[in-house]
């Protein structure tokens, strides 16, 4: 009985501090969402701070956010994505010309590493800080747009875009040659089944030949591989793997994916009638949200 008696005490004990140990990692930030960070990275988050600080002409938001105390607190995280505080500055430090600096590797990042994102989110948006919320996603009510040059005497073209990423995926710098065609078949295959006004075809980077890609660039609708900045996030690996474009048969509607973003949405078309272009963008973005989740926070 004393036995048994001292099993139970033990057992509670060990539960009393699972919980402790539970909601220190929880505030620490080094819980389930983080894997340990090896040495080489480790290695190499020192080198490219010092590299930051001794950088005199560097003027960018990373070099002004990341302190000392920010990095240190930051620097052991890693989202459950395996993403770290170097896939997240790197470009900054390669880049030491960089207004910005940073790029989120996927979605997690923006509240594990919080304390370097939202200050330079804040600066760089003028005043949107933690606290605010983004509108609402139901993109308010089209019909209040008009065409706002319905003479034709001041606007030549229109253009409405936006950036969607795809739930349950990293963003570009942390993704796998396998998850950029797994995107590319699910998003090609949405795009391919759409129809009336959207309706149209799916060009694929990988095996495009030249006929197809000078009409593309006729078209000014075929985009490149990324810049420098771009490159030295690891934005671009697996070039041109999982790339593609779809546009319409009357060229008003325009999907680029996994360019810089997921996907990259454009409505566009001669003149200034924004209720007509801005509409059609809603429908698009609502079509493919039904097929695949899209990644949504306030």
């Amino acid at each position: 009985m004393e036995n048994r008696s001292i099993a139970m005490l033990l057992s509670a004990l060990a539960a009393a501090l699972a919980v402790v140990y539970f909601q220190w990692t929880k505030r620490s930030g080094l819980g389930s969402s983080s894997k340990m960070v090896d040495q080489e990275v480790l290695d190499k988050l020192e080198a490219g701070f010092r590299k930051l600080q001794e950088a005199k002409g560097c003027k960018s938001l990373l070099k002004k956010h990341l302190t000392r105390e920010v990095f240190d607190k930051l620097k052991n995280r890693k989202t459950a994505m395996g993403a770290s505080l170097l896939d997240v500055i790197q470009s900054g430090v390669e880049n030491l010309d960089s207004g910005v600096g940073v790029y989120a590797p996927d979605a997690e990042s923006y509240t594990l590493f919080a304390d370097l994102f939202n200050p330079i989110i804040e600066e760089y948006h003028v005043g949107f800080g933690p606290s605010d919320k983004h509108p609402q996603k139901d993109f308010g009510n089209v019909n209040s747009f008009v065409n706002v040059d319905p003479k034709g005497d001041f606007v030549i073209s229109t253009r409405v875009r936006c950036g969607r990423s795809l739930e349950g995926y990293p963003f570009n710098p942390c993704l796998t040659e396998q998850q950029y065609r797994e995107m590319e078949e699910k998003v090609s295959s949405t795009l391919s089944g759409m129809s009336g006004e959207l309706k149209g075809t799916y060009y694929p980077l990988t095996g495009m030949d030249k006929a197809t890609q000078q009409k593309l660039i006729d078209d000014h609708f075929l985009f490149k591989e990324g810049d420098r900045f771009l490159q030295a996030a690891n934005a671009c690996r697996f070039w041109p793997t999982g790339r593609g474009i779809f546009h319409n048969d009357n060229k008003t509607f325009l999907v680029w994916a996994n360019e810089e973003d997921h996907l990259r949405i454009i409505s566009m078309q001669k003149g200034g009638d924004l209720k007509q272009i801005y509409s059609r963008l809603v429908d698009a973005v609502n079509v493919t949200n039904s097929d695949f989740p899209l990644m949504m926070t306030d």
